[in-house]
C-alpha cells in the first residue's frame, strides 16, 4: 500500500481530516480532497489517483451526488479504485456500483473504526479487488429470502414440486419417494397454500406452482 495516491471526498471536515491523517501515516500519499461531486471530478483529472475515497451523498442535494461522481471517475479512469462510503446498507445502489467492474469497493463509515481492516481493504481495491461490506451481504442474503416464493416450503415440499415440474402425477412423485400418493396429496394442497395459489375448480393451480418453481430457479 506504500505510496498509493488517494484523492478523498468527504462533506464532514473532521471525517475527512481524519481519513487524511490516517492515511497519510499510514504511507499513502493524499493527493487531493473534497467536499462536494463538483470538487472532486476535477481533482480526479488532475491527479488521476490510483485510489478515490468517496462519501455516496454529498452537497448539494445529499442524495447520489459521490454515486454520480463515481459513475464518471469510471467511465473516465478505469484503472483507479474507487472506495464508496455509506453510513446505511443501500441494496440499490452498492449493485449497481459493483456492477461496474474490478477495483470497486462499497463500505459503511462505521466498518472505519476498524483500522487495520479499513486500510486492508483500501489496499485491496487499489489493486483491482471488489470489496463489500458484510452487513450488506446479509442484507442482499436477507432481501433474497423475502422475495424467494419458495423460501417457505420444507426440503420435502421442494422436492415434490421439482417432481411436479417434470410432469409427474400424484402416483408417479409418490413411487419415485417411495411413500403414499395420500402423502403426496397433502405435500401438494400444502404447497399450493403456501404459494397463496386458491383452490379452483380446475387443475390450473398446479400448472401456476411449477411456473413458480421454473422462475425461482
Amino acid at each position: 500500500m506504500t505510496g498509493l495516491r488517494v484523492v478523498l471526498a468527504e462533506d464532514d471536515i473532521l471525517l475527512r481530516a481524519g481519513l487524511a491523517s490516517l492515511l497519510d501515516r499510514s504511507g499513502f500519499e493524499v493527493v487531493g480532497q473534497a467536499g462536494d461531486g463538483a470538487q472532486l471530478l476535477p481533482l480526479v483529472r488532475d491527479t488521476a489517483p490510483d485510489l478515490v475515497v468517496v462519501d455516496i451523498r454529498m452537497p448539494p442535494t445529499h442524495t447520489v451526488e459521490g454515486l454520480d461522481a463515481a459513475r464518471v471517475i469510471r467511465s473516465e479512469f478505469p484503472e483507479t479504485g474507487i472506495m464508496v462510503l455509506s453510513a446505511h446498507a443501500d441494496i440499490e445502489h452498492a449493485m449497481e456500483l459493483l456492477a461496474s467492474g474490478q477495483g470497486i469497493g462499497y463500505l459503511l463509515k462505521s466498518r472505519i473504526t476498524n483500522v487495520a481492516e479499513f486500510l486492508d481493504t483500501l489496499g485491496r481495491i487499489a489493486n483491482g479487488g471488489s470489496v463489500v461490506d458484510p452487513a450488506l451481504v446479509q442484507e442482499l442474503i436477507s432481501a433474497r429470502r423475502r422475495d424467494d416464493p419458495l423460501a417457505t416450503l420444507s426440503a420435502r415440499e421442494k422436492e415434490v414440486l421439482a417432481l411436479m415440474a417434470e410432469g409427474r402425477s400424484n402416483g408417479g412423485i409418490a413411487r419415485r419417494l417411495w411413500v403414499t400418493e395420500g402423502t403426496i396429496e397433502k405435500h401438494v394442497r400444502s404447497i399450493l397454500a403456501k404459494l397463496s395459489l386458491p383452490e379452483t375448480d380446475d387443475d390450473h393451480r398446479r400448472v401456476l406452482a411449477v411456473v413458480t418453481f421454473l422462475e425461482a430457479r
